[in-house]
C-alpha cells in the first residue's frame, strides 16, 4: 500500500501524519517555533517512518500557490514572526526528499471533508475556520478556488455596530473585519478571557454567532455554496451551530428559495465531519493527488 506524508503547518502547531487514509494514518502534533527548528522537528517526525511517495502540505498563510512563480511554495505576508516571505514547500522537500504539493490550511481542510468528511458527493461548498485567525476554502465544480491568490473570507467586511460592541477589532491589517471581530483572540481581547473559559450562556455567544452568520451569509449570497462547514477551535462550542443557523435564516429573510435554507438548515451548515483532522487529512489527501 502507497503510503503519503501530511503536514498540517498552523500558525500555532505543527501536525505531521504518515499514513493512507483516516484509517491507517500515525500522526504528531507540536507548537510551531521559528522556522529552521519547525523544519527540523517535521524532518524528526518523518525519520524512521516508511518512505512516503509524496507530502501535502495545508499552510497558514497567505502564501504563494501558483506554480510558475519564482516565490511558489511560499509564506508570504503573513504577521507571523519569522514566518513572512519563508520557502516552506522548499524547505519541506529538501529536508524529506520527496515532492511536496502546497494549499492553503483551509483550502486542505475543504479537500480533507469532500473526500472524506461533510462534504462527501458535493462539487460546490465552503470550508470556514474560526480559531486563531479565521479562514476559509470554496470547492466550485468539483475544484478548490484559487484565482488572483486564494481566497481570504476572514477579511471580509461585515456590519460592525459600536453601539453594541466598542470593541474596534484586532486584525492588524483591517480592523473590525470578520477575523478581526470574530476570531478566537479578537474574543479573547474583548472579554478578557479565552473563548473556551466563557459559560455557555455569556453574550459573547450571540455576539459571535451574529458575526459568523454575517459572514456566511456573504458567502451564501456571492458563492452559493451546496454546503457550509464550519471548523476552527471556537465552533467547539456546539451551542453556537443552532445560533448560527438561527441567525443565518434571519439575515437571508427566505430571500433565496433553496430547500437547504428553509427546510434543511441543520444539514447546511454543518461541522467537519473529520473534526480536528480535517486539515492535515486534507494535506494527506493532496499528497495522493500527485500520484494518483
Amino acid at each position: 500500500m502507497d503510503v503519503y506524508g501530511a503536514i498540517e503547518a498552523g500558525g500555532t502547531k505543527f501536525v505531521c501524519g504518515v499514513g493512507s487514509g483516516p484509517g491507517e494514518f500515525d500522526s504528531e502534533s507540536f507548537p510551531t517555533t521559528e522556522p529552521a527548528e519547525t523544519v527540523e522537528r517535521i524532518a524528526g517526525f518523518f525519520r524512521g517512518k516508511p518512505a512516503v511517495k509524496a507530502v501535502g502540505i495545508g499552510s497558514f498563510g497567505p502564501v504563494d500557490l501558483h506554480p510558475a512563480s519564482p516565490t511558489y511554495g511560499y509564506i508570504t505576508s503573513t504577521p507571523k514572526a519569522g514566518w513572512r516571505q519563508f520557502d516552506l514547500a522548499g524547505a519541506v522537500g529538501r529536508a524529506l526528499g520527496a515532492p511536496v504539493a502546497f494549499e492553503t490550511d483551509v483550502n486542505a481542510a475543504a479537500i480533507g471533508e469532500a473526500r472524506w468528511g461533510a462534504a462527501r458527493g458535493l462539487a460546490d461548498f465552503v470550508y470556514l475556520t474560526i480559531g486563531t485567525g479565521i479562514g476559509g476554502g470554496a470547492m466550485a465544480g468539483g475544484r478548490i478556488v484559487h484565482g488572483l491568490v486564494h481566497p481570504e473570507m476572514g477579511h471580509i467586511r461585515i456590519p460592525h455596530d459600536l453601539a453594541r460592541d466598542p470593541f474596534p477589532g484586532g486584525c492588524p491589517f483591517h480592523g473590525d473585519c470578520l477575523e478581526g471581530l470574530a476570531s478566537g483572540p479578537a474574543m479573547q481581547a474583548r472579554w478578557g478571557k479565552p473563548a473556551q473559559e466563557l459559560p455557555a450562556d455569556h453574550p459573547a455567544w450571540e455576539l459571535e454567532a451574529q458575526y459568523v452568520a454575517l459572514g456566511v451569509v456573504t458567502l451564501v449570497c456571492t458563492l452559493s455554496p451546496r454546503r457550509i462547514v464550519i471548523g476552527g477551535g471556537v465552533m467547539r462550542q456546539r451551542q453556537l451551530f443552532p445560533m448560527v443557523r438561527r441567525e443565518l435564516a434571519r439575515l437571508l429573510n427566505r430571500y433565496i428559495q433553496a430547500r437547504a435554507l428553509l427546510e434543511e438548515m441543520d444539514c447546511y451548515v454543518v461541522p467537519p465531519g473529520l473534526g480536528e483532522r480535517a486539515g492535515v487529512l486534507g494535506a494527506l489527501a493532496l499528497a495522493e493527488g500527485m500520484h494518483p
